[in-house]
């Protein structure tokens, strides 16, 4: 239970996205939802693990514009080796963003149409672009780790202090290399962010909606939309710094 399901974000185009991810990641549409107002598309390679994380795009049919905010940092995705995955991608024209070289040569960035970032990172687990984190800022390390390891039951496996700012890396315990997991960044300067609305949520997925949402309100998490009000298919709380957390069932 709890293991990371999806990441979301909110796109303004999503024919251009789509031919993004799907031209330069390789990911094949694995599920859709058409509503009257929105679009919500599911996305990952077609070798994705059993328990690895999908990319959901969500495009609203109305026309609107996204703020990036700081809140949310990125999503990173896999590779054999960081310098010929990044070549691969200048070659098919992505735009040069930050090349392993200025990443002191253990990753880079590029970023898709909307501007969300993508790290390329070196793994030798999961398929080639598998998502394998998704970043986020927090505004106090001890309280986001807390909420993360009690409301959830994750655990922290992977921490790196550095001058000016830590990060810390979670997801469930028996959790295989493949999931993804959550990266907490910390800077020391005690800054605020803005969540901004170009990033929606993260989504845990459970085999017991109900029972999932039994266990965090006994947890004392934040009661914001219940499955109820969800017509029972799902239902959302929110981390300390206010991002939206959705449950989702298997």
């Amino acid at each position: 239970m709890w293991s990371l399901d999806h990441t979301m974000m909110r796109v303004e185009d999503l024919d251009a996205s789509l031919d993004w991810y799907t031209t330069h990641l390789d990911y094949e549409e694995k599920g859709r939802w058409e509503a009257d107002t929105f679009t919500n598309v599911f996305l990952g390679p077609e070798d994705v693990h059993d328990e690895g994380a999908l990319l959901e795009l969500t495009y609203n049919h109305d026309g609107r514009s996204y703020t990036m905010g700081d809140a949310w940092g990125h999503i990173a995705v896999r590779c054999d080796d960081v310098y010929e995955a990044y070549d691969e991608l200048m070659d098919a024209g992505v735009e040069d963003y930050r090349d392993p070289d200025s990443c002191g040569g253990s990753y880079a960035f590029v970023t898709d149409p909307d501007g969300h970032e993508i790290e390329i990172v070196e793994r030798d687990h999961g398929a080639k672009w598998s998502l394998d984190h998704t970043m986020i800022r927090v505004e106090d390390a001890e309280q986001a780790i807390g909420w993360y390891t009690r409301k959830l039951d994750y655990d922290l496996f992977r921490r790196e202090e550095f001058d000016d700012f830590a990060l810390y890396f979670l997801k469930p315990e028996d959790a295989p290399d493949e999931a993804m997991s959550v990266e907490l960044t910390y800077n020391y300067d005690g800054r605020s962010y803005e969540l901004g609305d170009a990033w929606g949520h993260l989504a845990v997925q459970t085999d017991d909606l109900h029972g999932a949402w039994e266990t965090l309100m006994g947890r004392h998490a934040e009661d914001y939309r219940n499955p109820e009000s969800c017509d029972d298919r799902y239902a959302f709380t929110k981390d300390p710094d206010g991002r939206e957390i959705e449950i989702v069932t298997n």
